[in-house]
């Protein structure tokens, strides 16, 4: 969705150069910024890892950051009736699984790397992040064992609320097997496999990073390794290829409401199941009156208008 050159001087998303100028306060950043967060925390993760990079340019933000803010804003227009879905299946057997990856240098200006994860269940998205690591990483293996121990931490607390959730309602527990992670950065499996290793190439990687190990060790968690084309958790560190990231993004349940539901189905039936989805899309018309500029709004408005008439809902002016 958003191309980097390899270039830094040519890199759209680099911190702001001397002889730029600062976006006057007219313009809406802090704003376009805080409601694709709520977006992208929400129902949309496909943009998470775009509005990070753009959030960290926040105190002093550019023309071309602007721009890119605008891109996302044109990606949403065009996906507006894209969401996370769950469907409902009779007999299900829904378990817990974890993808991560991590982006080597994805800030070269600074020289941090970029953590990302999702975990999924029933095929769908339930819990995902992209963020900027605090460390700076020595290697792409580093940078691995980095956002493997955030999304191990992450696997334990989801572990934990599914349990107390299946066991108040007098299910069966499902948290008896390990929750399998995908990773595919084969030295960090094996290092999960060994535990700490005190040598020349891993002695400066603190032993808190190998909690992953004691984990594992516990059957709590299985690493496991996944080729990298199929890491879902892609989506989140870097950017990727049109083909790809769509493929990604379809592999974390995100699809089109009007994709989903057959054509034979009752428009009742839709609009009972958009629940949460109406609501955000009302939530972002209000946004959008406020973030972006008179010419895109009304496009952006007008496409509002028009699903919401296909759906049967009343726009109060």
């Amino acid at each position: 969705m958003i191309g980097r050159s390899l270039d830094l001087k040519k890199n759209p998303f680099r911190p702001r150069d001397d002889d730029e100028d600062v976006l006057e306060a007219e313009v809406s950043y802090l704003s376009a910024i805080g409601a694709l967060l709520y977006l992208a925390q929400c129902t949309r993760p496909d943009i998470s890892f775009a509005v990070n990079l753009l959030a960290r340019h926040s105190s002093a933000p550019t023309q071309r950051h602007w721009t890119g803010i605008k891109t996302i804003f044109r990606y949403l227009k065009g996906t507006i009736d894209m969401g996370l879905f769950y469907p409902y299946r009779e007999s299900r057997n829904d378990v817990l699984v974890g993808f991560a990856d991590a982006g080597y240098l994805s800030d070269p200006h600074k020289g941090h790397s970029q953590s990302g994860y999702v975990f999924t269940m029933g095929n769908t998205a339930i819990s995902w992040r992209s963020t900027k690591q605090t460390l700076v990483a020595t290697s792409s293996n580093h940078a691995e064992i980095i956002a493997l121990h955030e999304v191990v931490r992450e696997c334990i607390w989801l572990r934990s609320i599914i349990g107390h959730i299946r066991s108040t309602c007098g299910l069966r527990s499902a948290t008896d097997e390990p929750t399998s992670i995908y990773e595919d950065n084969a030295a960090c499996i094996e290092q999960m496999k060994q535990g700490f290793i005190k040598g020349d190439n891993t002695k400066h990687i603190a032993p808190k990073y190998f909690y992953n190990q004691q984990q594992q060790s516990l059957l709590k968690i299985q690493v496991n390794q996944v080729r990298s084309e199929n890491n879902v958790a892609d989506l989140f560190t870097k950017s990727l290829p049109k083909f790809t990231f769509e493929k990604h993004v379809k592999s974390i349940g995100s699809n089109s409401v009007l994709r989903v539901f057959r054509p034979h189905e009752s428009q009742r039936n839709i609009n009972k199941v958009l629940g949460s989805s109406f609501s955000m899309i009302t939530r972002l018309k209000m946004l959008l009156n406020n973030v972006v500029k008179k010419v895109i709004k009304v496009d952006l408005v007008n496409s509002l208008h028009a699903l919401g008439e296909s759906l049967e809902i009343k726009w109060s002016n």
